[in-house]
């Protein structure tokens, strides 16, 4: 049996149809499943819905958190709640495309794959700015990090040993898509078409994608805290330069006043230091979060077939 993950935000207008297309595909090819919908806190009528096509359908999990916790831990939320033998992350909107499955399903049964991870053949319609930011984030990631993602997605299939590998990792601040890569397992791509979302409007807006960047790229890699260390260096450099033409000019008789050289080397440094005092205090604010050692979500309800077990907390 596979378990199919779906994040769900506001999707009041798509889940009841995701499921149904979701459904009519696993059934049409004779696919044992369950489908896990997390309600992330929506202020809509998602979580009504979601309740009662638990309650009408066996085969649908509907899982809600207490509030807003983020798609990442929504993720996380259905990994852990999935009984299935081998998991598939998917988006609501159905941009992901439920016929994939299919084939990720047939590439795990028939070989010896772990995992395997959609990837976008095209990134759809984006305008050329948001292109551009996520190119040059994913760029960011392989030099630091040496995972390719520039063209990954949550869109894949992970066995129960890649699940359970990825359950152990205990950091609470979590980025599933570079996570699922550095767990490693044999692992094969599919590539997909991203197809338009039907219902609604993305939920990501152009604060939260530069918050969601910054967040992962200094949860996943240490690679900023070494640009402190450069601008010391440049800094240094700088300075014996400078040192050096003044030490000249003032042994060949024209040293100047010098006040302008001062303004500029002062700013210089005071710019250096505030910049990289604030990449360390972001540093340390991760820090910070991560041993509260609070729980990712909490659980407010999880609806199955008749049954529903409140306040459980991961």
């Amino acid at each position: 049996m596979i378990s199919i993950i779906i994040p769900s935000y506001n999707e009041e207008g798509n889940v009841s149809h995701t499921a149904g297309v979701v459904t009519k595909i696993m059934e049409e090819n004779r696919i044992p499943f369950e489908i896990v919908f997390v309600n992330d806190g929506s202020t809509d009528g998602t979580w009504e819905r979601l309740e009662r096509m638990a309650l009408e359908d066996e085969r649908i999990v509907a899982v809600n958190f207490s509030r807003n916790f983020g798609k990442e831990s929504a993720i996380f939320a259905g990994l852990e709640t999935a009984q299935g033998d081998a998991c598939v992350l998917m988006d609501c909107d159905l941009q992901h495309p439920p016929e994939t499955i299919v084939e990720m399903y047939r590439i795990w049964k028939n070989n010896d794959v772990d995992v395997v991870e959609g990837r976008k053949a095209d990134r759809g319609k984006e305008n050329k700015a948001y292109r551009g930011f996520s190119l040059l984030f994913y760029k960011l990631i392989k030099k630091a990090s040496g995972l390719d993602m520039e063209a990954a997605s949550d869109f894949k299939l992970l066995d129960r040993k890649a699940v359970d590998a990825l359950l152990r990792m205990p950091e609470r601040l979590t980025f599933f898509r570079a996570m699922s890569s550095w767990v490693g397992f044999k692992t094969e791509k599919v590539f997909f078409e991203v197809a338009e979302r039907e219902v609604g409007e993305s939920k990501w807006t152009t604060k939260q994608l530069i918050k969601f960047a910054i967040n992962n790229i200094t949860s996943f890699t240490s690679a900023p805290m070494q640009i402190v260390t450069v601008f010391g260096i440049v800094t240094f450099i700088i300075g014996l330069i400078m040192g050096f033409s003044t030490v000249v000019q003032k042994i060949i008789g024209e040293s100047d006043a010098g006040f302008p050289t001062v303004i500029i080397l002062q700013m210089l440094t005071s710019s250096i230091i505030m910049f990289s005092l604030g990449i360390i205090g972001f540093y340390i604010s991760k820090i910070y979060e991560e041993i509260k050692n609070r729980p990712r979500y909490i659980i407010r309800d999880i609806v199955k077939q008749r049954q529903s077990n409140r306040g459980d907390s991961k």
